[in-house]
């Protein structure tokens, strides 16, 4: 007889290592706000921080380059007149990141190819519909232009950022704060996580609950939630001895969860991140020191203890890179960017594998920066998956994505009646360009008129400079 004592698994010597500190990004005044969100946001060209700023909110951009001691000059984006809760950048452009306040809007920003050289206070969009504080933020996966924002109003609202308009508003579904708010990996549903001890699988389109499931922990602390593989869904919360749990969840069958673990007694609330294309979800704790990782799979308990990556410095906030930043010569699966009081460091998570040639069970196809649909057609009720690219021989932004759709719809768009007209990735920032806007911009009979009475005055003027000139001449 044998008995299978190990489970087999290529992710079981996955192993944690900090960066060397002159890798990591020094003295940044990180923001002291206590709210749960995860401060920093990160793709493979940036990573951004909220920091503490006096006299409203701002957040930092740094080129991933840019390592060492960060100047307290350096410039920040600082255009919100409250504090900055939430910030995330956009899927489908490196350049582009929204950002959520305490003063009630949720705005969008353009940062520079290089990163910036002077304060950026002007958002390309701003986006007002929340009556307070907005703490949550998430950009649709697969649909162009498509924004999640959550407020303390207990409302949901999913934004035509082309077009700077709430196309849904969910606002009677949540009676009480919400805590988490994602989308599954095609963007077809939406989950949610709220104090009133319920978790909601949502239509975003017609903002109706589809699943619920009150009380997935019993204790009175924050939950989150995530998508997992195949629907499921994973939550982390708390016991009603203030014991910290996870659990697995099949919408189809909300009464008992597959699994529920209980980890330890710290209190800072767990962040989990997951990875579709592994099975991976690493739960990161506010206040924590460690990031645990498990694995995700179809065999009882389902959710499987790997490993834990320690160090001395507790964690203030948590950024996670897309699966196309890693470095795949090295076997990095993932990568994460700890925020602690003053610094920002890089943590990388590696397979050690012996061979240097690349790994295909460790790099499936993953997803692009290419969107699969434009906003307009998933509002009107249009699915699609992810558009996936290989990363054999590592992910290059090309041209193509530096033109950049995002970048033309945003611009396009800062009035809802030149929507209609692409203007060819020129930005409207060019007077010629905003001219030509203007001229298919219907204009009111008064603003015609004031336009004629300016063109005679021109003409007029015209006249009498040429008759001054004659009578100089005749003297």
């Amino acid at each position: 007889m044998s008995f299978k004592v190990v489970r087999t698994s290529k992710f079981r010597h996955v192993f944690g290592q900090a960066v060397k500190a002159d890798q990591c990004y020094d003295d940044i005044r990180i923001s002291q706000m206590t709210w749960d969100s995860n401060f920093c946001s990160v793709n493979p060209k940036f990573v951004a921080m909220i920091v503490d700023a006096s006299g409203g909110g701002a957040f930092m951009v740094l080129p991933l380059s840019k390592t060492g001691r960060i100047d307290m000059s350096y410039p920040t984006v600082c255009g919100h007149t409250g504090p900055v809760l939430d910030i995330e950048f956009c899927p489908h452009n490196d350049n582009i990141i929204a950002s959520g306040s305490e003063d009630c809007s949720v705005m969008i920003w353009e940062i520079p190819e290089g990163g910036l050289t002077s304060p950026l206070t002007d958002p390309v969009v701003k986006l007002e519909g929340h009556s307070k504080r907005v703490g949550i933020l998430s950009w649709h996966p697969t649909a162009h232009n498509v924004l999640l924002s959550a407020g303390c109003d207990n409302v949901v609202i999913l934004w035509n950022v082309a077009r700077g308009e709430a196309v849904v508003r969910i606002d009677s579904v949540h009676t009480d704060l919400i805590y988490s708010a994602c989308w599954n990996r095609d963007g077809s549903r939406i989950l949610t996580s709220c104090k009133d001890k319920t978790m909601r699988v949502l239509d975003p389109r017609k903002g109706t609950v589809l699943f619920e499931k009150e009380k997935p922990h019993e204790g009175s602390r924050p939950v989150r939630a995530v998508f997992v593989s195949d629907g499921k869904i994973l939550s982390t919360g708390f016991s009603r001895m203030s014991e910290r749990q996870v659990a697995l969840w099949d919408p189809k069958n909300f009464g008992e969860p597959l699994t529920l673990q209980e980890l330890d007694t710290s209190s800072g609330v767990l962040l989990p991140f997951f990875d579709p294309d592994t099975g991976v979800v690493y739960l990161c704790g506010k206040g924590d020191s460690s990031i645990r990782y498990f694995e995700v799979t179809d065999e009882a308990p389902y959710v499987h203890y790997l490993s834990m990556f320690s160090s001395k410095e507790s964690q203030k906030g948590m950024g996670y890179m897309p699966k196309r930043g890693l470095e795949v010569n090295k076997c990095e699966i993932a990568r994460f960017y700890k925020l602690h009081e003053r610094k920002c460091e890089p943590i990388v998570m590696t397979v050690p594998r012996k061979s240097d040639l690349f790994q295909e069970d460790l790099y499936p196809d993953t997803v692009g920066p290419e969107p699969s649909v434009e906003a307009d057609e998933w509002f009107e009720g249009k699915d699609a998956p992810p558009n996936l690219i290989s990363l054999k021989d590592g992910f290059v932004a090309t041209t193509k994505a530096k033109e950049f759709k995002v970048h033309k719809s945003l611009l396009k768009t800062t009035t809802a009646s030149a929507g209609n007209h692409d203007n060819g990735g020129v930005s409207l920032l060019d007077p010629q360009c905003f001219a030509s806007v203007l001229a298919c911009v219907s204009v009111p009979q008064e603003v015609q008129s004031l336009r004629k009475e300016v063109k005679d005055l021109k003409e007029a003027i015209e006249e009498l400079t040429k008759r001054v000139k004659e009578l100089e001449s005749k003297h």
